[in-house]
């Protein structure tokens, strides 16, 4: 089973969205003095700032990264520093991670997370073990866990998730906005969320990714040759 007691948990004040906290600017105290004129003698001295490359990121915000191949194309993997994976994405997908300039490209993290990987991808796994992170409001890291419980080779639809998580049959539209903004593709199994007509319903790795891992995982039969 996933380990999912590294979750951040964030206040949900929307079904789908935080808010910005819009606060006033807070008045200049009179110790500020930003209008009063200084002479020359009153300058500070300037500060001296370090050499660009004296600059450092500090290791606890390192984002790492790899890029793993598959039968539905190349996977792009992160984590944080501690080894929890933190997202799975697939190219063109529908808000999916790209590679920033700031993170920095090490295999070293995701050596089980790629083991596991080809391990399903070849039908010897069905039950992923790894560390997963992720940072998401109160109410979707409630159905991120519940996609957790959805066991491999069946479906369960949008309205049963949101039963799971205690939300009104209203939530349903929420419940699929989560599910579409799930950070940890395949390793937390939101293909596997279906329509309660039995409908495939939409993905955001694509639907023809959806198809193939139900196929897989032998939901859906192998197509004929």
């Amino acid at each position: 089973m996933t380990d999912r007691t590294d979750r951040t948990d964030r206040t949900d004040r929307t079904d789908l969205t935080d808010l910005t906290d819009l606060t006033e600017p807070s008045e200049p105290s009179e110790s500020t003095d930003l209008l009063r004129p200084t002479g020359l003698t009153d300058l500070p001295r300037p500060v001296e700032l370090p050499h660009p490359a004296e600059l450092t990121i500090p290791a606890d915000l390192t984002t790492y990264w790899t890029s793993v191949e598959s039968p539905i194309g190349p996977l792009l993997l992160t984590a944080a520093p501690d080894g929890a994976l933190t997202s799975l994405s697939v190219p063109g997908q529908k808000g999916g991670r790209i590679v920033r300039a700031d993170w920095r490209h090490d295999p070293g993290p995701f050596r089980s997370a790629r083991e596991q990987l080809d391990a399903y991808f070849a039908a010897d796994l069905k039950e992923f073990t790894l560390r997963l992170r992720s940072d998401g409001t109160a109410f979707r890291e409630r159905v991120w866990a519940a996609l957790d419980s959805v066991p491999y080779g069946a479906t369960t639809t949008y309205g049963e998730v949101a039963a799971r998580v205690g939300a009104s049959r209203m939530a349903v539209r929420a419940v699929g906005g989560a599910v579409g903004a799930n950070p940890l593709l395949i390793v937390r199994p939101c293909h596997r969320v279906i329509g309660a007509d039995g409908s495939l319903t939409g993905y955001a790795g694509g639907l023809d990714r959806k198809v193939r891992l139900l196929t897989l995982e032998g939901v859906l039969p192998t197509p004929s040759v």
